[in-house]
């Protein structure tokens, strides 16, 4: 990978206190994401669009009241989930979501979030990208691991 391509990638880990499937109904679930979100950007999401397969799409409202279509591309039940947003109708610009899930015991799971803008075309989205930071990232898994650990 060029350093370009790296400084396009930024990804946080830890381990959460909670097994991988009931982490995962948290993120497969799009209308509990906003509760979560560490980068204050998601809004709300109608229940009932658990996502189960590569192509499935599910709508969000971000805080700013636009829309985004999000269509996953990476799936593993339980273990690994990523979408591309795009506004409604229109190509995703190339920007990428991603979780992983890698269970250490039972009760135990390290989970990753990447954030990926190696293929972004739009350069009126590069500044707001690059806002979007492994530290960013981690308050989202923080987040994440107090819903989780709370449920445990």
């Amino acid at each position: 990978m060029s350093q370009d391509q790296t400084a396009r990638l930024s990804t946080a880990s830890r381990e959460i206190n909670a097994p991988a499937a009931a982490i995962f109904e948290l993120i497969a679930d799009p209308s509990r994401q906003p509760e979560w979100d560490g980068n204050d950007n998601l809004g709300e999401a109608a229940p009932g669009q658990r996502v189960h397969a590569v192509g499935d799409v599910f709508t969000m409202a971000l805080t700013a009241g636009v829309l985004r279509e999000n269509t996953i591309v990476e799936f593993e039940e339980g273990r690994r989930v990523a979408w591309l947003p795009s506004e409604p109708g229109h190509p995703a610009p190339g920007h990428l979501w991603r979780w992983e899930l890698a269970p250490l015991d039972e009760q135990r799971t390290l989970v990753t979030h990447t954030y990926d803008w190696t293929n972004l075309t739009d350069a009126n989205r590069f500044e707001r990208a690059r806002r979007t930071t492994s530290e960013r990232l981690l308050a989202s898994i923080d987040r994440l691991a107090a819903l989780a650990e709370a449920r445990a």
